[in-house]
C-alpha cells in the first residue's frame, strides 16, 4: 500500500460513522452530572437503518437519485477532461449520425411536417443530431420535451439532462408505461412532465419523451457507454501523471570521479564546482568518471500502460487502431476486429433512428389535435417513415453489388433451365436479389413489381 492509498483509508476511516449512529432505537439517559441540581431527562434517539436512498424509479434495478447524480457527473467530467472517453463518444457520433441523416414519409401530409418540423428556426434537428446522440452515448438517457405552439401546433424540441429527473412515475400494472417525469429546478420547486402515455397529455403545452440505452430488463434508466470505463480511465489518467511527474528526474544526474585514495582530498577540492559544459578537463589514467542518473524503467511502464488501455478498449468495443493505436494490427487483422465493433455501431444507429421517428410521430399528432386534421391511424414506423442512414460501413456496399451481380447471373442461368415462366420463381429472385443486396423489400413491393412488369408485357404484345 502506497502513501496515497494510506492517506485515502486514513480519510476513509476519518469520516465513518460511530457505531453508535447504526444501532436501533434505543434511550440515553444522563445518569450523572456536574451540577447535582441540573439533571437530563431521558433523550430517545432513532436512526434511519434502511439500506440506503429509494431509488429514482422505486424500482431495485435503479441506481438511487445520489448515484445517478454522481455517475452523471462522472461521465461528463471524464468526456470533457479525458481524451480517450471523448473520442470514444465521439467515434459513435461519427457513425450513428455521419454526414447525412434524413427522414420522409410516403404520407403527403406527414411528409410536409417533417420538413417543417424538421428545418424549423426553433429546431434545426439536423445540427442537433450530433449531440443528440452525444449525450445518449455519455448518459444513458435522453429526455426530449416538445413544447406545442397552440396557434399552429408545431412542436419545439427542447431537453432535460438527466441529472435533473428525481422521479418517474409508471403506470400500476406496467412499470415499463412511464406516465409522470419529476424534475428539480433551480428554484428548488418541482415541476411534472407528462409522456404521451398519460391519458391527460394531449390537454398538456408540453410532453416528455424518454429514451435510453444500455438498460438492464426491469430498471427504467438506461447507463452510459462510458461506466464501465470510468475506474480505468482515472487509474489511466493517474499512472501518465505519475510517469510525467517522474521525467523531471531525467535531468538529474551525478558525476561519480574515482581516483586513488591518496588524492580524494585534492580532487574533491578541485571539483567543488562542477565544471561547464564544454570544459576540457585534462586527467591521468588513475581517474575515472562515469554518469550516474534515474532509470525509469519506462519498457515495464508500457506494458502496464498497455494492459490499462486494454481495458478500457474492452469497454468501448472499439479496435485500439480506431484511436490512433497501430500496434501490432495489420490489414487483415484490423478488418477481422471491426466486424462486432460495426453490428455494435448498426444496433445504435437502429435505435437512434427509432428515437427520430418517435418525435416524429407525437409531433405530428399532437400538431394534427390543434389543426383538427386526421390523426395517423398506423403507429407502424417501417410504413410511415423512410429513412436515409450512413452506411456503417462503406466497403459492404462493393461486396454486396458483387453478391448481387453473381447470384442473379446464377439465377439468370437457373431460368433458362425452366420449360417456361414461373411467377413463384420470379417473385423469389427478387426477394433474395434485394436481400443480397442490403435492401429486402416486402411482399406486397415484391408482388407489385411481378405486377407491372406483366402488365407492361401484355401491353408490348397488344401494341404489335
Amino acid at each position: 500500500m502506497n502513501l496515497f492509498d494510506r492517506f485515502r483509508y486514513y480519510l476513509v476511516n476519518l469520516i465513518k460513522p460511530p457505531e453508535s449512529f447504526l444501532s436501533a432505537e434505543k434511550p440515553v439517559t444522563n445518569t450523572s452530572t456536574a451540577d447535582s441540581s441540573f439533571s437530563l431527562t431521558s433523550i430517545r434517539t432513532q436512526v434511519d437503518d434502511s439500506s440506503g436512498w429509494l431509488s429514482l424509479t422505486g424500482r431495485p434495478h435503479d441506481y438511487d437519485q445520489a448515484h445517478i447524480y454522481e455517475l452523471y457527473q462522472n461521465t461528463l467530467e471524464a468526456w470533457r477532461k479525458n481524451p480517450l472517453a471523448w473520442r470514444i463518444i465521439g467515434i459513435t457520433t461519427d457513425y450513428v449520425v455521419g454526414d447525412l441523416f434524413e427522414i420522409s414519409s410516403s404520407n403527403r401530409s406527414l411528409n410536409r411536417f417533417i420538413s417543417e418540423f424538421w428545418n424549423h428556426p426553433k429546431n434545426r434537428i439536423s445540427l442537433r443530431l450530433e449531440a443528440m446522440c452525444d449525450e445518449l452515448s455519455r448518459a444513458g438517457d435522453l429526455f426530449v420535451l416538445l413544447f406545442r405552439n397552440q396557434s399552429d401546433g408545431m412542436s419545439y424540441m427542447r431537453f432535460l439532462t438527466k441529472d435533473r429527473i428525481v422521479k418517474i412515475e409508471t403506470a400500476p400494472n406496467d412499470w415499463e408505461t412511464e406516465l409522470i417525469y419529476h424534475e428539480q429546478r433551480d428554484d428548488g420547486e418541482p415541476k411534472s412532465w407528462y409522456s404521451p402515455a398519460h391519458e391527460s397529455s394531449s390537454e398538456k403545452n408540453a410532453i416528455m419523451l424518454h429514451y435510453s440505452i444500455n438498460r438492464p430488463i426491469g430498471a427504467l434508466l438506461g447507463e452510459s457507454d462510458l461506466t464501465t470505463m470510468i475506474p480505468w480511465l482515472l487509474r489511466y489518467s493517474r499512472m501518465l501523471e505519475d510517469r510525467v511527474r517522474l521525467h523531471w528526474a531525467v535531468r538529474a544526474f551525478l558525476w561519480l570521479v574515482t581516483v586513488p585514495s591518496n588524492m580524494v582530498s585534492a580532487k574533491r577540492e578541485q571539483y567543488r564546482m562542477p565544471p561547464d559544459a564544454g570544459s576540457i578537463i585534462v586527467k591521468d589514467e588513475s581517474e575515472k568518471w562515469e554518469v550516474a542518473n534515474p532509470s525509469l524503467h519506462g519498457v515495464d511502464a508500457a506494458h502496464d500502460l498497455r494492459a490499462v488501455r486494454g481495458m478500457v478498449d474492452a469497454g468501448s468495443g472499439y479496435p485500439p487502431h480506431w484511436r490512433g493505436e497501430s500496434s501490432e494490427a495489420n490489414l487483415a487483422t484490423a478488418t477481422a476486429m471491426q466486424a462486432p465493433t460495426e453490428r455494435h455501431l448498426l444496433r445504435r444507429q437502429q435505435y437512434f433512428t427509432f428515437m427520430l421517428q418517435d418525435i416524429l410521430y407525437h409531433a405530428y399528432q399532437r400538431a394534427c389535435q390543434v389543426r383538427n386534421t386526421r390523426l395517423l391511424s398506423s403507429s407502424d414506423y417501417s410504413t410511415l417513415f423512410q429513412v436515409s442512414a450512413p452506411d456503417i460501413s462503406r466497403s459492404d456496399n462493393e461486396s454486396l453489388a458483387r453478391a448481387t451481380r453473381d447470384f442473379m447471373n446464377g439465377m439468370k442461368t437457373l431460368a433458362g433451365q425452366l420449360p417456361g415462366e414461373s411467377e413463384t420463381f420470379i417473385k423469389q429472385m427478387l426477394r433474395l436479389a434485394f436481400k443480397f443486396s442490403g435492401e429486402p423489400q416486402t411482399e406486397e413491393e415484391i408482388h407489385k413489381m411481378y405486377k407491372e412488369s406483366v402488365n407492361v408485357g401484355s401491353m408490348e404484345i397488344i401494341d404489335e
